[in-house]
């Protein structure tokens, strides 16, 4: 009489195993990520950033924004009692700066996810089915190559209501043709691979082939580029703000500059006014890209992306 065993492995089924790669796979990133000591320091300072901006409702409290009631002098220099100053209306602009960041990031975080994902969708039906659909596709997406994307978004805010929403689309719509260039690419050099010749001899169709065999073998490289797009998404919409185009009923890092200009803090000499909005943007773009910098680095090692 013969006992039978049988390893965990081959107890467990297909989606516990599955879950497992999943798990290994993150694991391994991470090991390799940490390396990366830009990186970790841009992953540093976007949680600190995350931080206070989810817990400004309890931290500065949503009142920091009132005009009626401001704890203040207009433009009050830095001090104990404000450690940045007041604004022109005599607000704490320590307080403005933490309740800025909720804006700022959702934005920058929701136009860069719509950006990539417009970019990712034409790239790969574009790498896919090719003729004269690719054709007509990579036509616009050079067309809105060469257009200055600021201008595209500047005449989008301008024609739609002055809303957060507005803001989204307009950078969103506006800065995916680099997006879909690149996942084109990817997708062309996928689906040159004989499994996906197999994949086809077995009845595989259309949507199978680009959701189970494309998508999943381009996905690293939309995940950098989200990253990467996060960084620029939040300069477009404090640019866009600073311009007078962002909704003037909520405080964001681009409305806080353009306050300023308006108050005249420029040739008054109210550095305090220009100063922390302009390092919080520049600290933040500047983290995003790094993060998406060790991000490629790990996903794709043949960059050769210095640590």
């Amino acid at each position: 009489m013969t006992t039978e065993t049988t390893s965990p492995v081959a107890k467990a089924g297909p989606r516990a195993m599955a879950w497992r790669r999943r798990r290994h796979s993150v694991l391994r990133f991470w090991r390799q990520y940490r390396t990366r000591r830009a990186g970790l320091l841009g992953l540093a300072a976007l949680t600190l950033f995350a931080l206070l901006a989810l817990t400004a409702p309890l931290t500065v409290g949503s009142d920091v924004t009132g005009v009626t009631d401001a704890p203040g002098r207009p433009l009050e220099s830095p001090s104990g009692a404000f450690p940045l100053g007041t604004d022109r209306f005599g607000r704490d602009l320590l307080g403005l700066l933490v309740w800025g960041s909720r804006v700022s990031l959702l934005v920058g975080l929701l136009a860069a996810v719509l950006s990539v994902a417009i970019g990712a969708l034409v790239g790969i039906t574009a790498g896919h089915f090719r003729g004269v659909y690719a054709t007509v596709l990579m036509r616009i997406t050079d067309w809105f190559l060469v257009m200055p994307t600021l201008v595209l978004a500047v005449a989008l805010a301008t024609v739609m209501s002055r809303s957060l929403s507005t803001i989204v689309l307009a950078i969103g719509v506006t800065t995916w043709p680099t997006t879909a260039r690149l996942v084109r690419a990817q997708t062309l050099a996928v689906e040159s691979r004989p499994y996906i010749e197999r994949a086809r001899a077995l009845g595989g169709g259309h949507g199978h082939i680009m959701l189970r065999h494309v998508l999943p073998n381009v996905m690293p490289l939309v995940l950098a580029q989200t990253t990467l797009m996060i960084s620029s998404s939040i300069l477009s919409e404090a640019t866009l703000a600073f311009l007078g185009m962002g909704d003037p009923n909520v405080v964001s890092w681009g409305g806080l500059l353009q306050d300023a200009r308006e108050a005249g803090a420029v040739s008054s000499g109210d550095w305090w006014y220009l100063v922390p909005p302009g390092i919080a943007i520049a600290v933040v773009a500047l983290s995003f890209t790094l993060c998406g910098r060790a991000v490629e680095s790990v996903l794709n090692p043949r960059l050769g992306v210095a640590r």
